[in-house]
């Protein structure tokens, strides 16, 4: 198999138009996650939009480029929302991510988040655990943590991915990108990026951003937001003692890269 250091040659050029574009992404995610996803967002380059409240999430949906949702702090309110805007997405024809967070724990997470299903994501993105138990298969997960490599994984995403319609994404060790048909791994990334809390929220939330610049190319797009965390949390993990100093060094290496570096040190390889 030949390595690339560019898939179709567009990461570099979705991350500058992602930038001049600087999306509006509406994020309903958790309250562990808001404020360092919001962070994230504005180091990538897009413009971060917390509402969740069912009484505005569907009309700000219509107004956002994109929608991602993240059931990680599950309540009926928030589900609630989580449903309005994505009805009002679908409708509106604007791409939306969802993160099926720990989706197998609970009889009312697993409820949910086939009713979110129903709703059609363009982007289904979670670790090994969460992919291989939403597509039907027993899992090792426990709790938010993946049991399971992304390896494992790869079958159970291509058949979600063929039997949703959307684009799949197993994050962990080695990415895996699928829409059924293509597939990719992208390398790169730190040991330190799963001792930070919510960096796998907020690339979710960076993944619509790109959505949001190539609502189109939905394959493309994902994995060129997988890569931009991979290549940033390689070049942080490089100056960083320990996941307290990487934090900062992660967003500082997000706001840095330019389309040029991007390009040159993304490591992605058809699958």
């Amino acid at each position: 198999m030949q390595m690339s250091n560019t898939f179709d040659g567009t990461p570099g050029r979705l991350l500058t138009a992602m930038r001049a574009k600087n999306p509006l992404v509406q994020n309903i995610t958790n309250f562990v996650a808001m404020n360092i996803a919001a962070n994230v967002m504005l180091a990538a380059g897009a413009s971060p939009a917390m509402v969740h409240t069912k009484e505005e999430s569907g009309e700000f949906a219509r107004i956002a480029t994109a929608l991602t949702i993240n059931i990680g702090t599950l309540s009926p309110d928030f589900l609630a929302g989580m449903k309005e805007a994505a009805r009002a997405a679908t409708e509106a024809g604007r791409p939306w991510v969802l993160d099926p967070v720990a989706h197998f724990a609970t009889a009312y997470r697993r409820t949910a988040v086939a009713e979110l299903l129903e709703l059609k994501p363009a982007i289904i993105r979670g670790n090994a655990s969460e992919i291989i138990a939403l597509a039907g298969s027993r899992s090792s997960g426990h709790g938010v943590d993946s049991g399971d490599p992304t390896h494992a994984a790869e079958g159970a995403a291509i058949a979600l991915a063929r039997q949703n319609g959307a684009i799949v994404a197993v994050t962990g060790e080695v990415d895996f990108v699928t829409d059924g048909g293509r597939s990719a791994r992208i390398m790169g990334g730190s040991p330190l990026m799963p001792r930070v809390t919510a960096l796998g929220c907020s690339l979710t939330c960076v993944t619509g951003a790109f959505a949001a610049t190539a609502p189109d190319k939905p394959f493309e797009a994902t994995i060129a937001a997988l890569a931009m965390f991979a290549v940033a949390g390689e070049e942080a993990a490089a100056g960083a003692d320990g996941p307290g100093s990487f934090s900062p060094l992660f967003l500082d290496r997000l706001a840095a890269l330019t389309g040029e570096t991007f390009d040159a040190k993304a490591r992605i390889v058809a699958a």
